[in-house]
């Protein structure tokens, strides 16, 4: 008999979607209402802390992709 997963349904994905997206704007409000104090004057910036985590992780993921990949790539038959 075939095991049923929660996310196997595509409307349980869009659920968990939207709860995301819905968490995400719900924390940006209350940015607004919660005072910072940051060592930097742009870390007071609303969403700057949200918008810093997603371009260090593109940038994790291009320096990996495209620039560390030639130093440990190794050929095809390095093992044989």
């Amino acid at each position: 008999m075939k095991e049923i997963k929660i996310f196997d349904n595509p409307r349980n994905v869009r659920r968990v979607r939207w709860a995301l997206f819905g968490i995400c704007v719900l924390l940006l409000v209350a940015n607004l209402f919660v005072p910072v104090h940051g060592e930097f004057y742009w870390e007071a910036y609303i969403g700057f802390f949200a918008v810093y985590g997603f371009v260090a992780c593109v940038g994790l993921v291009v320096a990996a992709k495209y620039l560390l990949r030639f130093l440990v790539k190794r050929d095809e038959d390095y093992y044989d």
